[in-house]
């Protein structure tokens, strides 16, 4: 799995004009699945995700975790993290899980995150076309794999 998580004020997902999801400050998620992922790395990075010391405190230092902020998380899945562009000018995404390997994972690794105490997980609507909006906090942008 791979995730790039991006410190947000704010975040949202619109599926053909229809807002379906809305944070406040957290964590934007946009959340690839590789195949060969399984249960183990939906569990670890959920909980790196949630313990992960990315949000400031009073000094304004990266200190406090999403959970301890009190923050919101936005999951987006996003097969395209997994697009290989080594090879002429087309990514390949054979090393994508497919959908009904990866809708799966993804919903695991939104359980474990509220399982793990963040507050709010909101996510998009898997496999579709989504406009995703932030404000980037920071900006604070950390790409984590597993």
């Amino acid at each position: 799995m791979r995730i790039v998580l991006q410190r947000v004020k704010n975040a949202s997902v619109t599926v053909a004009g229809e807002k379906v999801s809305n944070i406040g400050p957290g964590l934007l998620l946009l959340v690839g699945v590789a195949d060969g992922d399984g249960e183990a790395e939906a569990a670890w990075l959920a909980n790196k995700v949630a313990g992960l010391r990315v949000v400031s405190d009073e000094e304004g230092k990266m200190n406090r975790s999403v959970v301890e902020s009190g923050g919101e998380v936005l999951a987006v899945s996003q097969f395209t993290l997994l697009g290989d562009a080594r090879k002429g000018r087309r990514p390949s995404f054979v090393g994508a899980a497919p959908p009904n390997i990866a809708e799966p994972l993804f919903d695991l690794f939104c359980e474990r995150l509220r399982a793990a105490g963040v507050r709010a997980v909101e996510t998009g609507r898997f496999g579709a076309m989504m406009d995703v909006a932030l404000v980037n906090d920071g900006p604070v942008t950390i790409v984590l794999e597993r």
